[in-house]
């Protein structure tokens, strides 16, 4: 697993992939905290909340080539034959893409001390929390996105269909209080909406039925990726 977190994680930085990702993130979270800290805001749980959208395009983004190069390419035999278990080399494929994004939010500590130091705002707690729950809701939409990519060899493929698979898990609720008035339909939506279940972590509540959620899907995709890849090297 080691072997292949390493191979993927430098073939981030071996191309502009990374780069763009990371800078993209960064970007965003430069203009959210200039703007909070100019009218004297200290609240980094907002720069955070505010790339929840961005994230939903930027990861399908950064998982499109996962496996959908393998295929194009016709390496993905040889790697799935590797004397490497198909658990490590999934989990090594993922570890690498969610390191890559938990990166992208490392300049949120820089606005953090900035803010402690400048504006006396000791709400770590809050940050830390903010910061916890993006990093499960990444995993999980990592996973998810991961696992479209083991479907098809076309990155392009990949990405759109992980676009709109992400924007719908965020925007879930909203989309359906907008369509109809169904109180079973809202419930569902509500449990399922990576936006609302985000909310408790954004005001600093750490609800263990939340880490299960993105936990829980995360791991799901993680295993149906696998017997994806199984089900390719015994045909």
């Amino acid at each position: 697993m080691i072997a292949i977190f390493k191979r993927e994680f430098k073939a981030y930085f071996t191309s502009p992939l990374g780069y763009l990702v990371i800078a993209a993130m960064a970007l965003f979270e430069g203009f959210s905290f200039v703007s909070m800290f100019a009218n004297g805001y200290a609240a980094n749980e907002y720069t955070i909340l505010a790339q929840l959208s961005l994230a939903a395009i930027v990861i399908p983004v950064l998982t499109m080539r996962l496996f959908s190069e393998e295929r194009k390419q016709k390496t993905d035999q040889v790697l799935i034959t590797a004397p490497v278990s198909l658990w490590g080399i999934v989990f090594g494929k993922f570890a690498s893409a969610f390191a890559v994004f938990a990166l992208s939010f490392s300049p949120t500590l820089i606005y953090q001390v900035i803010y402690t130091s400048r504006l006396d705002a000791l709400n770590w707690l809050i940050y830390l929390g903010a910061l916890f729950g993006v990093l499960l809701y990444g995993a999980a939409l990592i996973a998810i996105c991961m696992f479209i990519s083991s479907l098809t060899e076309s990155q392009v493929v990949s990405a759109v269909m992980g676009i709109v698979v992400a924007m719908l898990l965020v925007n879930i609720y909203s989309f359906v209080a907008t369509t109809t008035n169904a109180q079973w339909l809202l419930n569902l939506a509500e449990k399922i909406s990576f936006d609302i279940r985000y909310q408790d972590f954004y005001k600093g509540i750490i609800d263990f039925s939340n880490i299960v959620f993105f936990g829980g899907i995360a791991f799901l995709f993680i295993f149906l990726t696998v017997r994806m890849l199984d089900k390719r090297r015994w045909a």
